[in-house]
């Protein structure tokens, strides 16, 4: 299981699913509800119960045990289970040291190598299985074990470290197999229930709610996460999560934690997601993923407004790549994109998944909000393999850079600017920023490039483009290299 660590937070395209996995419809629910009115005529629903989902649906999961011999030795109980996962002073790591061996022998690796326990389910009946990225990266020997008990020797089919999905193949032939639900018809509040081996406890059962949709996590940039209170443990990793109907909503990938172990948040990969990536995994072997080529941020609210838009949505194009699809379709700093192929981009983190989810070449239409405008402009999609010129960075800091400084300053807003000559042409950096300019999020140091999407260079340029702009104004600065938007609002 990765875990979210909290107080030292680490994280530690083709478009259809191929008729190889299939689809099966259920709509049904598998988990009963009970309803009772009150006096007063209201409904009250108790918990469900899932006896009949873990009964019809158990035999579908696995448990994966992934070994690499070492020469490393590791700290590990009597059953062979790793602890160094666990803090020194984690209270987990006494009480497992002292329960977990009276549980079953579990295989030690050869050498004292490295022992991963996981979780997975089967997604076909001659044997093809989805777990998770981290449970068997790297790993030189891989044993399933069937619910039934049976014993295999798992193929890597291959594995995606962006989505933390991994293909493995059993040869075994009518196999029960999983069905595969609609993780986009999901709700938050919605009960759901995962099935795994967290601590090596196979066939451990736990049931919760669907927190939200769409999580965004660090380093995460293509993987619309579904949170959840599930308690997911070291051990779930690569679990199904199942809605009432039987269904597989998500595999079961992270948790945030302080302690190593459960804490109410919990986070798996969507369905749709995981067989996208597995699809590409068994017909090709790699994971290809579409590219705009594009730098880009969130819409604040003031941010919204600078730009004239209705609702902070979308996402704004702070960079465009040199050479990049977007460059070569036209795409502009300071352009929203509020759409792709007709469907919302609410949120600046929904477009990698959106344009990711889909294969290179492909051409699609991005709804796009330009200069108080809405416009629709057309890309043809390159790839993330795909080797890209990205410019050279500048690597010198502005504000210390070329002398002939020129000061003048705006203490309307508390702005002081320096004009500079740097490589025969002009800059506008930032000599300090006090009342407006800071609260917009200025620093000493920064360079301003434009006012809203008119280029700025000195002085002239700058003052006629804020006396235009009105009284939202968006600036595009660049500070460490980078370049982002900041929005400046005056009374």
């Amino acid at each position: 299981m990765v875990l979210l660590v909290a107080s030292a937070l680490v994280v530690g395209g083709c478009d259809k699913v191929g008729s190889f996995f299939g689809k099966e419809e259920d709509k049904g629910s598998l988990v009963q509800t009970i309803e009772t009115k009150t006096d007063d005529g209201t409904v009250q629903m108790l918990l469900p119960d899932f006896t009949k989902l873990v009964e019809q649906e158990g035999a579908t999961v696995v448990n994966i045990q992934a070994t690499k011999t070492a020469p490393a030795a590791s700290a590990r109980n009597d059953s062979g289970m790793d602890l160094s996962q666990f803090p020194d002073n984690d209270p987990f790591y006494e009480f497992f040291k002292r329960l977990v061996p009276n549980m079953p022998e579990v295989p030690q690796p050869e050498d004292d190598g490295e022992l991963n326990f996981g979780s997975g389910f089967i997604i076909s009946p001659d044997g093809y299985i989805l777990t998770n990225t981290h449970v068997v990266g790297g790993m030189n020997n891989i044993k399933v074990l069937l619910n039934d008990k049976r014993e295999y020797t798992a193929k890597l089919i291959g594995s995606d470290q962006q989505s933390d999905v991994a293909l493995l193949k059993i040869e075994a032939t009518d196999l029960p197999v999983v069905k595969i639900g609609n993780a986009k018809e999901l709700k938050p509040g919605e009960w759901v229930a995962a099935i795994g081996a967290p601590f090596g406890f196979d066939n451990s059962v736990t049931a919760g709610i669907v927190s939200a949709k769409g999580r965004s996590l660090p380093n995460e940039n293509y993987t619309p996460f579904i949170q959840t209170d599930v308690a997911i443990n070291p051990g779930n990793s690569g679990g199904p999560l199942f809605n009432l109907k039987g269904q597989v909503v998500g595999i079961n990938s992270q948790i945030y934690s302080r302690s190593g172990g459960f804490m109410g948040i919990s986070f798996a990969i969507p369905i749709d997601v995981a067989m996208n990536v597995a699809d590409q995994l068994k017909t090709t072997g790699k994971v290809q993923r579409g590219q705009l080529g594009v730098i880009i941020q969130e819409v604040s609210y003031d941010l919204a407004k600078s730009f004239g838009l209705d609702k902070a949505s979308g996402a704004l194009i702070a960079k465009v790549l040199p050479g990049s699809p977007a460059a070569r379709a036209g795409l502009q700093v300071g352009d929203i994109v509020r759409s792709v192929n007709g469907e919302e981009v609410r949120a600046s983190s929904d477009l990698p998944v959106m344009v990711g989810a889909m294969a290179p070449g492909k051409e699609v239409n991005l709804g796009v909000w330009r200069k108080g405008k809405q416009t629709d402009i057309k890309v043809q999609l390159g790839s993330t393999d795909g080797n890209m010129e990205l410019g050279e960075a500048d690597s010198g800091n502005p504000a210390q850079a070329a002398p002939q400084a020129q000061a003048f300053s705006m203490d309307n807003i508390g702005l002081s600017l320096q004009t500079r000559e740097v490589g025969g042409s002009k800059r506008l950096i930032v000599a300090s920023a006090e009342g407006l300019a800071a609260r917009a999020g200025l620093r000493r140091g920064d360079e301003v490039l434009a006012v809203g999407q008119t280029s700025v260079e000195d002085e002239p340029t700058f003052r006629s483009a804020i006396e235009s702009a009105g009284k939202n104004i968006p600036l595009l600065v660049q500070r460490d290299g980078n370049t982002l938007f900041l929005a400046l609002n005056l009374p």
